[in-house]
């Protein structure tokens, strides 16, 4: 599921419009990652997306 687990971002719907101004139904997918991260000492994997991970949300386990 293209969910982030630390702030919940999933995917969002709207409207495709062509030049022709017909609508279509499209959706944005978040950039999502399976890793390995530390949580309350223990690692466990998690679906985070990249924002969390470049803003240093979450502490990576190696």
């Amino acid at each position: 599921m293209a969910k982030c687990d630390i702030c919940s971002k999933d995917m969002l719907f709207g409207l495709k419009v062509s030049h022709s101004n017909r609508k279509t139904n499209r959706s944005w997918k978040p950039n999502i990652r399976k890793i390995r991260i530390i949580d309350n000492g223990t690692p466990k994997t998690a679906n985070i997306c990249t924002r969390c991970l470049r803003s240093n949300k979450v502490t990576r386990a190696i």
